[in-house]
């Protein structure tokens, strides 16, 4: 396998796979009713700004652009290891390793009209950072998190590195 091809698969990878996490997220949100708090809100942003990175890379690896492609797929590993980073703050603050962030919570919309405002004051529950509101082998979702972003970080390094490498030997054979 060419080692174009090595990066465009593992760029497809990391798109695929970033996909897969951030629609879970929401999932759990809007279909499992998890609130998020603000930490959590934050911990999506890298999603939301290293997916279209990572697919723009991937176009440029199809149109012969190896090497912006390698220089934005470094960006990509640099946006999802302060992913990565944010998660492990998160979930050491849930485990009570170091103080989270004073002003972390979060909750519902505002109400449509006056009079839900009442009812909604009942009913909304303010999240905390500091408290995991779900673990799975031992994992919040901000500890998942962290393995995720830590995942495509390694993914878009280890693209970039296979377009480096051959660059690298296009010279020192020329």
């Amino acid at each position: 396998m060419s080692s174009e091809r090595m990066a465009q698969g593992l760029t497809a990878l990391l798109l695929a796979g970033g996909l897969v996490v951030i629609a879970t997220a929401w999932g759990y949100q809007l279909i499992g009713g998890y609130v998020p708090c603000k930490l959590c809100l934050e911990q999506r942003v890298p999603y939301y700004v290293g997916l279209p990175m990572a697919a723009l890379g991937l176009l440029l690896l199809f149109s012969g652009r190896n090497g912006l492609a390698a220089l934005i797929l470094l960006g990509v590993a640099v946006v999802f290891a302060y992913g990565a980073g944010l998660g492990i703050y998160q979930a050491g603050a849930e485990w009570q390793f170091w103080d989270g962030p004073n002003d972390c919570g979060g909750g519902s919309a505002a109400p449509a009209s006056a009079a839900n405002m009442l009812q909604a004051l009942q009913s909304t529950r303010v999240v905390s950072c500091t408290e995991a509101s779900w673990r799975m082998l031992g994992l919040s979702f901000a500890g998942w998190n962290a393995v995720a972003s830590a995942g495509l970080a390694l993914l878009a390094l280890l693209a970039a590195g296979v377009l480096k490498l051959r660059g690298s030997m296009a010279k020192s054979l020329a």
